[in-house]
């Protein structure tokens, strides 16, 4: 029987295979997505070309064509323009036929001009990686049959299956479809986590989507990036500069009342403002206001029991129905629209960000006031939270 010039126990092939697809997803996530498309790091050379040539052998993907459709989907995300929304398509068409959307997008010249701005563009990329991008493929496969003879053939066809299923379609599909979500941004991104853990930290799409320029993509402390841990690695090493992270809320106890520090703080860290009021707030008065209607008002406790989704969602991604059974919920009960209303109001201070300071702090100033003065315990400990905020020190 043929052999190649290895050979190995049936569990040492799928230790190589699960290693050279990590070294893949790796070089996807660190390389392709966060240092290409969002310029969120720098790598030394060296670290860059080798994901470079990686990629070429294992997966024929060219650097400009991936950054342009990514940064495409998170210009125009969930709309007719976006590359690959399970919203648009259907998550059947994404999760399965993924790399199908991507050729298509790759074939338009226009999104390679818009978005492709910045990627390599040297003389080894021209002549070689975006000239003869199947003859990476073909190479692997060469080394796959003159190491491991036959089973070197089941490896690199699993090779070829493993970024079109985990990346197009696992991450581009159910990373818009199922999942929880830290943050209510407007589309649909969601996280997986921790099921996701063999996609270098992909999985938690929610958190990027909210901060895309953002090389950590974990926040909970509970979350695990490991594209992080890699990113860690070369830092220590000197081979990697982290530009950006997502900014950590800081908190000034000695502080009772807002100023132009806390409008800064405010404005930079929304999001988070955001995740703590639907946690703080929003899930706090709804729990307590379905207590009270179970004891007072049955007949309306099953509509006010659901709608804690409703409240926290974000209002763009309300369909007409939804829209009416939150009318609904919030007609029927004082407490709910008041804490709703605010956290309304609240959104609306920094999408006035382009107004003034000074009006940014009067109208936070008023917030406040207004908060305390509903009466709504869960609102008034907000609001006095809310005066703590600081400017968050830059990363180390």
């Amino acid at each position: 029987m043929l052999s190649g010039l290895i050979t190995l126990p049936w569990w040492g092939y799928i230790v190589i295979t699960l290693i050279v697809t990590h070294i893949t997803i790796t070089g996807v996530t660190l390389y392709l997505h966060r240092c290409q498309a969002h310029r969120a790091l720098n790598l030394h050379p060296i670290v860059s070309h080798f994901f470079r040539f990686w990629l070429w052998l294992t997966t024929g993907m060219i650097t400009k064509e991936w950054a342009s459709i990514h940064r495409k989907h998170h210009a125009k995300c969930e709309t007719a323009e976006d590359p690959h929304s399970p919203v648009v398509e259907g998550i059947n068409k994404v999760l399965w036929d993924g790399v199908d959307l991507y050729r298509q997008e790759s074939r338009n010249p226009d999104t390679m001009e818009k978005y492709g701005h910045g990627t390599p563009d040297d003389w080894i990329e021209k002549n070689l990686y975006s000239k003869h991008s199947g003859m990476g493929i073909r190479l692997l496969l060469a080394i796959n049959l003159v190491l491991f003879g036959p089973v070197g053939l089941s490896i690199w066809a699993i090779e070829m299956i493993w970024i079109p299923f985990w990346a197009a379609g696992m991450i581009n599909g159910v990373g818009h479809y199922w999942g929880y979500r830290n943050f209510e941004v407007a589309d649909a991104s969601t996280n997986i986590s921790p099921w996701g853990i063999i996609v270098g930290g992909e999985e938690m799409h929610n958190n990027h989507h909210t901060y895309p320029s953002s090389a950590k993509f974990s926040i909970k402390w509970w979350e695990f990036d490991i594209g992080w841990l890699y990113i860690s690695i070369l830092r220590m090493l000197g081979l990697a500069t982290v530009k950006k992270i997502a900014p950590k809320p800081v908190y000034d106890k000695s502080k009772t009342f807002c100023d132009i520090e806390t409008v800064k703080a405010v404005i930079h860290n929304r999001f988070q403002i955001m995740s703590h009021f639907a946690k703080d707030v929003l899930k706090s008065v709804h729990k307590e206001e379905v207590r009270k209607a179970a004891d007072n008002d049955p007949e309306h406790w099953n509509i006010i029991k659901r709608a804690r989704r409703l409240l926290v969602r974000d209002v763009n991604r309300l369909d007409e129905i939804a829209h009416r059974r939150l009318a609904q919920i919030l007609d029927s009960n004082h407490t709910l629209k008041t804490v709703y209303h605010m956290k309304e109001k609240l959104q609306d201070i920094w999408q006035r960000s382009a107004t003034n300071q000074e009006n940014l702090l009067h109208a936070l100033e008023e917030w406040c006031r207004q908060a305390e003065a509903t009466g709504i315990h869960a609102l008034r400990e907000f609001s006095m939270k809310l005066r703590t905020y600081s400017i968050s020190p830059l990363p180390a």
